[in-house]
């Protein structure tokens, strides 16, 4: 959990720097981030492969190893070729742990501490983002060619932890189980338990695989959750927590927190990685408070409350950067130097910055912005106009140059925005897609249901981070969050009619929820008990076989 959320965390400050130093582009700045995410949607179904052959340690093992070469090439990069492959080394990483970690946890926790353990994990993603978020704030002011070495580089050294571990660390006892070494998974067992009375257990383990293998059809698991109308509506909700989650925009304000401070005019790069830090703090305290509210208040309702607070903070980031560009500032000067250039046709700044081959070029003073003019700019190196007074990487005075903001008297709106979305998502929205996922499936379907889940919330995740800054180009900024407020709202009323409350309630119990159709009210029995003769019952089990009893019993 760690190393994914210090991971996702580390590269939105970083990109502060990499664009710097090597001269990204918007399409590559998107190819940074979102390869990574691209590699773990494409590896987690190899890791779950690799689960059944090799055991979830070796699995583990390996992903550490892999994940370490990754930030070791990010490290010592010296091209932005090289960055790209480090990053999609780290993304394979990621993918092979996404789906062994969580099967780890539950198949070696006991039962009475399996919800802690789930929830702890999911925090660590957080406390990783918010770690790395101080990392970038320590390097920030390191020099362009070192400070972002530091910050990717060393994602490493937690990883070659986890390998370090995990030397120590034990089989699952289920794996063992299934794999015939029973004599060896009693041990581990005993082991972690700490005692030597686990008869029960593995007794429970063992004919639950029993059980399982009894009832294997040839049908494929999912071709037969989608003919389970009650497994139908457990998978359609549980990719929809996921879908949902995503469309919200999490992962983008995350992956480009730094970058949205940028845009609403925050001047400096030190500067703005440490407000993208105190955000990452803000994220990381609010999905802690989520552990203690989700056994108190249920998962229906703070997933809905979340949403709703998220729908309202997006609005509030739209308004805010909506009054930016309707009082941005005035195209006031003209330079012979760019006499004929389409820049020269823009009024005010906001109208120069949505043309990607334009700057705004600017004096910096007590009252304001003065003297400002639109001037050409390189797409692949921005970071200076092509002429011009600003034709320069260290101008002189107050003379500023501004490539991808607009000086505004409204920054502090969306850096509001940005804060009380978090707070409003990181307890409900951020943790419980996964929490409810765990809880929804029968236990023949339960492992390719999360798996489908996951790679829902994986893919999703690819499309929204790798459409991003071109959506604030096409879409204007302001229009990109109202994009995301919507379809968060469409999430509330989805949501809102299907998901149930599984609060306090068995996994038998929660399997019956979805057993009740959502539309019409499907037969009604009543029941005169006194007069009960004879009971005749055709459905299905857990295991989703068709099942009958037919005898008064």
């Amino acid at each position: 959990g760690f190393l994914f959320g210090y991971d996702t965390g580390v590269i939105s400050g970083a990109m502060i720097l990499l664009r710097n130093e090597f001269q990204l582009s918007l399409v590559w700045q998107e190819y940074i981030v979102s390869v990574t995410v691209a590699a773990a949607a494409l590896f987690a179904p190899i890791g779950g492969f690799l689960n059944d052959r090799l055991g979830r340690r070796p699995v583990i093992m390996g992903a550490s190893v892999v994940f370490t070469v990754g930030a070791l090439c990010m490290g010592i990069a010296g091209d932005k070729y090289l960055l790209l492959a480090g990053r999609i080394i780290v993304g394979a990483g990621i993918g092979l742990t996404s789906t062994t970690i969580p099967m780890y946890l539950a198949e070696c926790s006991p039962a009475n501490e399996r919800g802690r353990l789930v929830s702890t994990n999911i925090a660590m993603v957080a406390c990783g983002q918010f770690v790395a978020s101080v990392v970038d704030g320590i390097f920030g002011w390191c020099q362009y060619d070192v400070g972002w070495r530091y910050m990717l580089g060393l994602a490493g050294i937690p990883s070659f932890v986890q390998f370090l571990g995990f030397v120590f660390m034990p089989e699952s006892p289920r794996w063992l189980i299934i794999n015939e070494r029973e004599e060896y998974a009693r041990r581990v067992l005993q082991t972690m338990r700490g005692h030597f009375d686990i008869d029960e257990e593995f007794d429970s383990i063992k004919n639950s695989y029993l059980e399982a293998r009894d009832g294997e059809s040839r049908t494929p698991v999912l071709i037969k959750m989608l003919q389970t109308p009650s497994v139908r509506r457990a998978l359609f909700v549980g990719c929809g927590l996921q879908l949902f989650q995503q469309l919200s925009g999490i992962n983008t304000v995350m992956y480009y927190s730094a970058t949205i401070i940028r845009m609403s005019g925050v001047r400096g790069d030190e500067t703005t990685i440490w407000l993208s830090a105190f955000t990452a703090a803000v994220n990381f305290v609010f999905t802690v408070l989520g552990l203690f509210l989700v056994e108190k208040i249920g998962r229906r309702a703070l997933t809905l409350g979340s949403l709703i607070g998220a729908i309202v903070s997006l609005a509030w980031l739209a308004i805010g950067f909506q009054l930016s560009a309707m009082n941005t500032a005035p195209i006031t000067l003209t330079e012979p130097s760019a006499a004929g250039s389409i820049c020269q046709s823009y009024v005010d700044c906001n109208s120069c910055m949505r043309d990607l081959t334009c700057g705004y070029c600017y004096l910096d003073s007590d009252h304001g912005p003065q003297n400002g003019t639109c001037l050409r700019a390189n797409y692949d190196e921005p970071f200076k106009a092509v002429s011009g007074r600003c034709n320069d990487t260290h101008l002189p005075g107050d003379l500023t140059w501004a490539y991808d903001f607009c000086p505004t008297q409204f920054y502090w709106m969306p850096m509001i925005g940005l804060v009380a979305y978090l707070m409003f998502f990181a307890p409900g929205m951020g943790p419980m897609p996964w929490t409810i996922n765990s809880e929804i499936y029968p236990s023949w379907a339960r492992s390719t249901g999360n798996a489908a889940s996951t790679f829902t919330n994986w893919t999703v995740n690819l499309a929204m981070s790798m459409s991003f800054l071109s959506l604030t180009q096409s879409l204007t900024r302001f229009g990109t969050f109202w994009l995301y407020s919507g379809l968060a709202l469409i999430g509330l009323i989805v949501l809102a009619l299907f998901l149930p409350e599984t609060k306090g309630k068995t996994l038998e119990e929660v399997e019956g929820l979805f057993a009740r159709p959502w539309c019409g009210t499907g037969p009604k029995i009543d029941y005169n008990v006194e007069n009960i003769q004879y009971v005749h019952i055709r459905g299905l089990n857990r295991d989703g076989r068709e099942s009958e009893i037919d005898s008064p019993d």
